[in-house]
């Protein structure tokens, strides 16, 4: 795993960070994260490859899996808590695992990305399957616990994906459908939660947003299928009845919305009468 460009550990491209006004740090780093975008589009190709895979295998009844370890695996545990509230789906059909388990969501857990064996483990604990797929995220591209999984997902049948910044990483080489964002040293050097980060929460957005809208999760523009758990989306989710209905009265919508439980269901309840 020596032999790959880490463009990720390379030296800033700035000195001496603490002699910077407050003014001129953050200008460079707003400087810096501008070009992540353009890393992105780069592999928007990649990206759509492996969306249609997560798509065809979802649609047949699959899962999407996310596994990383540090910053990676906390993006990735977010992307797919978010799942289920935005989009209306069930509890497990996403899910985001982090190397050293629910603990190292807020702290970290030492050597728990250093294990080869770990990572399948922690999938064969929800009965992983050929029906899903797994998408490995390591900034680096070398982290153990990530290239473990997907090398016993392969030799299993499962489809596998990955997200890394670097070119020509290990992690890579055990994905179906390897995604890597090159966006260079960063501002602080080795610190892959500032524009590594970035870049792999970008990708992790167009992954699941794609993959729900192709799912039929969303209907024009809006999310018509989120789930109504606080007074905003509610209210969201009223505005959403009326526009799709022609109503006007505010209660009635309301109260539509809370009878049927989501924006899609008191739609449709509205147009079958």
């Amino acid at each position: 795993m020596n032999d790959f460009k880490k463009i990720t550990e390379q030296p800033s491209h700035y000195r001496h960070l603490e002699k910077m006004s407050v003014n001129e740090i953050l200008t460079n780093i707003n400087k810096e994260d501008k070009t992540v975008p353009l890393a992105v589009e780069k592999v928007i190709p990649q990206i759509e490859k492996l969306v249609q895979a997560i798509t065809d295998k979802m649609m047949a009844g699959g899962r999407l899996f996310y596994i990383g370890a540090g910053t990676s695996g906390r993006l990735g545990v977010v992307d797919a808590s978010e799942c289920p509230p935005t989009y209306g789906v069930p509890y497990g059909l996403v899910i985001g695992l982090i190397a050293g388990g629910t603990k190292a969501i807020t702290q970290a857990v030492e050597f728990a990305e250093d294990s080869m064996e770990q990572g399948w483990k922690d999938l064969e604990a929800h009965n992983i399957s050929s029906q899903d797929v797994v998408v490995g995220i390591a900034a680096s591209g070398r982290t153990p616990y990530v290239i473990g999984a997907l090398k016993k997902c392969r030799e299993s049948g499962i489809v596998t994906g990955s997200i890394s910044c670097n070119p020509g990483a290990p992690v890579s080489h055990e994905a179906d459908y390897p995604i890597e964002v090159v966006v260079g040293p960063e501002f602080v050097t080795g610190s892959t939660r500032m524009k590594s980060g970035t870049a792999q929460k970008l990708v992790l957005n167009m992954i699941s947003t794609a993959v729900m809208i192709r799912l039929g999760r969303v209907e024009d523009n809006k999310m018509v299928n989120m789930q109504l758990t606080n007074d905003k989306l509610v209210d969201r989710g009223v505005k959403m009845v009326m526009d799709n209905t022609g109503l006007t009265d505010y209660e009635q919508a309301h109260a539509m919305l809370l009878q049927h439980g989501s924006v899609k269901k008191a739609v449709d309840a509205w147009l079958k009468k």
